[in-house]
């Protein structure tokens, strides 16, 4: 039970910090403080604002169902607790990968992406 707590707190932080992001994301991609965060040249911003804005709440969106699978995995819906959270968490420890892939530049908002929820599902797995 000490480890479910554990996972627990990791979700819930998880869930908050995709939270966070998908704010700065969908709302703040304009701040040129947070250009080395998403790399939008000012002069860019309008051509960009439907995809910030869809993939900030995407990040919303899976922050609230890792708390919700962390949430659920201290309960009498233990699986299905599991499930959602280890799900959010290999889908982020992939998109991770890909936006590795996909702009090098980016590599410490990667590693920032996938480390805490592969910690996550490594012990999820145990």
């Amino acid at each position: 039970m000490c480890m479910t707590g554990a996972i627990q707190v990791l979700g819930v932080v998880l869930g908050v910090v995709l939270i966070v992001v998908g704010v700065l994301e969908s709302f703040f991609f304009r701040d040129q403080r947070f250009h080395p965060i998403f790399l939008i040249d000012p002069k860019d911003t309008a051509a960009v604002r439907l995809w910030t804005v869809n993939l900030g709440f995407y990040n919303m969106v899976w922050g609230v169902g890792a708390i919700t699978g962390a949430l659920l995995l201290g309960g009498p819906n233990h699986a299905a607790g599991h499930a959602i959270l280890l799900f959010a968490c290999v889908a982020h420890v992939i998109l991770g990968m890909v936006l590795l892939f996909s702009e090098r530049r980016l590599w410490v908002s990667a590693v920032g992406q996938a480390l805490l929820p592969l910690v996550i599902a490594v012990l999820l797995l145990l």
